[in-house]
């Protein structure tokens, strides 16, 4: 099992907002690593405080300590605070004992090991904020130095909250666009659905309610059947029906076309952030 290729390695986490949340969160809740060998880093008090009191994590604003402490690293600090918190860690960084995670957007392998020392072993990864239900994706791809030994040990951690999926480094841009990013899209959707539904005489808990019910249940009759969207979308729509006059409505908008022109932005968008624009 890939749980144990966990076993005997310790977690440290260089920033503990929400994604190292969800993250250690799969990892207790699959019982992969022990929450004794488990410790974070933040500059922020109320995150620290919220680690160690919500989920028993050694929690506190060192970042060399985590690194002192732990063998599986994972940063997950803003992509603009990479290289501080890197040029930091990197006296306290072995390239034989570590392995490093990075979630962080648009930051690349390589920009990564210029701040560590030679033979760095990172892998890139980008989940999503449903890891926080344990139904997350995530993403991975090696850096130079690493191999299927560090893709494999991360991809085990990771699958304790997500499912992964390995990829070329020069996917992850796209990875960010369609799946980093893509929760805020449904949320969107849902928004827009929730308001139709106030408007047409709902209450908001009512129309919250049914909205969510509806992007749940649509989402596991996709990934369950198998069946392609468009299959599933036209076995809704009736010939001059409801869903039809409806699908014809944002045809005409060009929503479809809308929302793949914001995916390729938000993948664009992770491309600048890894030049530091």
């Amino acid at each position: 099992m890939q749980s144990s290729l966990l076993q005997n390695h310790s977690l440290g986490l260089l920033g503990a907002g929400n994604m190292a949340e969800a993250l250690v969160r799969g990892v207790l809740s699959a019982g992969v690593i022990p929450v004794g060998r488990i410790s974070a880093s933040d500059v922020s008090p109320e995150r620290q405080a919220f680690f160690k009191d919500k989920l028993s994590i050694d929690a506190g604003s060192n970042n060399l300590s985590v690194v002192k402490a732990a063998d599986i690293l994972v940063l997950c600090v803003k992509p603009q605070q990479v290289d501080g918190v890197l040029s930091e860690i990197a006296p306290a960084f072995s390239s034989g004992r570590h392995v490093l995670a990075s979630i962080c957007a648009g930051v690349t392998t390589a920009r990564l090991e210029k701040h560590l020392p030679a033979g760095a072993r990172v892998v890139r990864v980008m989940p999503n904020t449903p890891m926080l239900v344990g139904l997350g994706a995530s993403c991975l791809c090696p850096g130079k130095n690493s191999g299927d030994t560090e893709l494999s040990l991360i991809e085990a951690l990771f699958s304790s909250a997500s499912m992964t999926l390995r990829v070329a480094e020069h996917m992850m841009d796209a990875v960010t666009g369609l799946s980093g990013s893509g929760p805020a899209y449904l949320f969107y959707l849902a928004e827009a659905m929730i308001d139709a539904g106030i408007a047409e005489g709902f209450t908001r808990e009512q129309a919250a309610a049914l909205t969510a019910r509806t992007v749940l249940g649509a989402a596991r009759m996709l990934e369950e059947t198998g069946l392609p969207p468009e299959e599933l979308r036209k076995r809704v729509t009736s010939p001059n029906g409801t869903t039809q006059a409806a699908v014809e409505m944002m045809d005409g908008d060009q929503v479809k076309a809308k929302i793949t022109a914001a995916v390729r932005r938000a993948a664009e968008r992770s491309r600048e952030l890894g030049r530091g624009a």
